[in-house]
């Protein structure tokens, strides 16, 4: 068996998070002022071959993320200000982006080598989730993402069985905040929303992945809703393979 089946769907992934968010860069609107169209035409194509290449499930969960991240990102970016964009706008990849995520970090945690050392990357990404935030923490005061981070574990205890899914989507959201805002396609306020002074945040805070439990309990209730008969044969499927385990 080959150790990793799932490389043409989250490798693109990877790289549209970099060259997308460099060309939505400062840098390059200094040079080309239309540069955010070229990023939205990128990750929509990009959107459009991961999608063709996933299953019908993450098809449509891809779809509903797409909903959600729009209502989400209006809501907190926009409405809220909990973090602005370079253009103080919404961009359109800003919504394909969290699809693509969502799909991508799915098939890594599917790859066959880390289904056979699921409990060994477990520890290993717990032990790096803990140091990171409380490096964040020590060195650059973020009081918010490591607040976040807290949450993320006490998340794990109510569902243990979402450990890697949502470990590697920490490790994936550090890597698109650290790149978005090194070349300031968004920035976070020096304090929670901008006004709560004793929450200080980092730009970006450490553990701001712990929003995409939201995001995933929200796909998963659109699915369930529309999708009754699966959604219970799945969940009696999991449920019987938790009880073997």
């Amino acid at each position: 068996m080959s150790k990793y089946k799932y490389l043409h769907i989250y490798i693109p992934m990877f790289f549209v998070l970099w060259i997308g968010l460099f060309l939505d860069s400062k840098i390059v609107s200094g040079h080309f002022i239309n540069n955010q169209y070229i990023t939205n035409i990128l990750v929509l194509f990009t959107f459009i071959w991961i999608y063709l290449k996933v299953s019908v499930k993450i098809k449509k969960l891809m779809l509903y993320g797409l909903i959600l991240a729009f209502l989400g990102e209006t809501l907190f970016s926009l409405v809220l200000g909990m973090y602005t964009y370079r253009l103080e706008n919404l961009p359109l990849y800003v919504p394909l982006g969290h699809s693509i995520i969502y799909a991508g970090v799915f098939y890594i945690s599917k790859e066959p080598i880390l289904k056979r050392n699921k409990e060994l990357a477990i520890k290993i990404l717990y032990i790096l989730m803990l140091v990171y935030s409380t490096v964040w923490l020590v060195f650059a005061n973020d009081v918010f993402g490591f607040i976040c981070m807290l949450v993320i574990i006490f998340l794990f205890r109510k569902k243990p069985h979402t450990k890697l899914f949502f470990l590697i989507m920490f490790f994936v959201i550090v890597y698109l905040e650290l790149i978005g805002t090194y070349y300031e396609c968004w920035y976070w306020p020096k304090i929670w929303f901008d006004t709560i002074s004793f929450i200080p945040s980092a730009n970006p805070p450490s553990g701001i992945s712990v929003f995409y439990f939201g995001f995933d309990v929200g796909c998963l209730l659109i699915y369930r809703q529309f999708n009754k008969q699966k959604w219970l044969r799945l969940r009696n499927f999991q449920k019987i393979k938790r009880e073997k385990i």
